[in-house]
């Protein structure tokens, strides 16, 4: 590809009648069109944007089960605990005799696909806080964690299970929140390593050797 003078040339080939064939493209810079075009060629040929980092961007916790929860800008992640000041670190999560969790984590991914679904008053609970999980992560999908050690900030985590909705988070957040969240409800996840964490801290996926 070539630009100059306000138009980009692409050359491109392929193989007909069993033999190459070549031929070029040329499209002005102001054109719509050739802007898709651009694209379009890009994905064909494997070209990938960059990627932005993965970031924390919301910390949420509450001092005893049902209580509301609350915002926080840093916190401290004790290791096999949970965070500093939060119900689960304290045994005090309404599950934590039977299925607790260190530390849950939602993405930013599956928040849009709870709203998706719901109505007014469950998407603004789940924009502050209502899903009641403690970390909200942009620019990853949980998926990618599984199996996985991870750092944030100066903690290190790593991926625990699922943490599926109950019937007892519409009794704190309100009736439908389970059924929004749904199949998009977040992980638990276990805390490796003590550390400090504060919102728009890079998560880094760690190999065995890091998370050591």
């Amino acid at each position: 590809m070539t630009v100059a003078s306000g138009r980009i040339q692409f050359r491109l080939c392929c193989y007909y009648d069993n033999k190459l064939q070549s031929g070029f493209i040329i499209y002005d810079t102001d054109q719509l069109f050739p802007r898709i075009t651009i694209l379009m060629i890009s994905h064909w040929l494997g070209f990938k944007r960059p990627q932005a980092a993965a970031t924390l961007k919301a910390i949420y916790i509450a001092g005893a089960a049902g209580e509301p929860m609350q915002v926080a800008e840093s916190i401290e992640a004790v290791e096999g605990r949970g965070l500093q000041g939060d119900r689960y670190s304290a045994d005090a999560g309404h599950w934590q005799s039977i299925e607790g969790c260190q530390v849950t984590l939602i993405t930013e991914h599956e928040l849009r696909s709870a709203m998706h679904k719901t109505t007014t008053q469950i998407k603004t609970e789940l924009e502050t806080g209502g899903h009641r999980r403690n970390l909200v992560i942009a620019g990853l999908k949980t998926r990618q964690l599984e199996g996985k050690s991870f750092r944030i900030g100066g903690a290190v985590f790593r991926y625990d299970k699922p943490r599926p909705p109950c019937a007892y988070i519409d009794q704190v957040a309100g009736s439908g929140m389970g059924k929004a969240l749904s199949h998009n409800s977040g992980i638990c996840i276990k805390v490796i390593s003590s550390g400090r964490l504060a919102v728009g801290d890079t998560l880094t996926i760690l190999d065995e050797a890091q998370a050591q």
